[in-house]
């Protein structure tokens, strides 16, 4: 790998980008094996050369965090239903939880509301999707996931709120 694309592995959520017009519509040359096991083709090894489709030519790239408007979104509608039970959503404390008695679970969700320790260790999309606090000597996980309307499969845009059913799990982290 070229230096400039040795950081890329160190940045969950870094895309690459033409170097010259900072497109994201780049590729690059690879092979595929089938595997008759998975029924799927998978990768085997990505070549050096990267092309840009939007200036048309050969380009370097360069690795960055998109901060783009559904990242951020869809972090305002977490902190907006986690911090303030506002929007569509549902909250599932877990039976570890549970038996720890009304108290604790009172005790829980209002750190999951106040958390705001994010950073890019424990939140490296910046949805403000997971997060650990301690109640009691016990370390307590949370996480948003989301959902369509039916509950049946995932959202097919968790920026948007009118397709999108949150759930947000409180649970103890030896349950995770």
């Amino acid at each position: 790998m070229k230096p400039d694309e040795d950081n890329m592995a160190d940045d969950i959520g870094a895309v690459p980008r033409c170097a010259t017009c900072h497109s994201e519509r780049v590729v690059k040359d690879a092979w595929a094996c089938f595997n008759p096991d998975s029924g799927l083709w998978e990768l085997e090894n990505v070549f050096d050369h990267a092309f840009c489709h939007q200036c048309e030519v050969e380009t370097k790239l360069v690795w960055s965090r998109p901060d783009g408007p559904n990242h951020q979104r869809i972090r305002e509608l977490n902190d907006r239903f986690r911090c303030k039970g506002l929007g569509r959503g549902s909250i599932m404390l877990t039976s570890g939880i549970q038996n720890m008695g009304g108290e604790f679970a009172l005790e829980a969700i209002k750190a999951v509301r106040e958390f705001d320790q994010f950073s890019k260790d424990n939140d490296p999309w910046g949805e403000h999707d997971f997060g650990a606090v301690e109640i009691e000597g016990e370390k307590v996980f949370f996480k948003l996931d989301y959902y369509d309307l039916s509950l049946e499969q995932g959202s097919e845009n968790p920026a948007n709120e009118g397709c999108t059913h949150r759930v947000l799990t409180i649970m103890l982290a030896s349950e995770y």
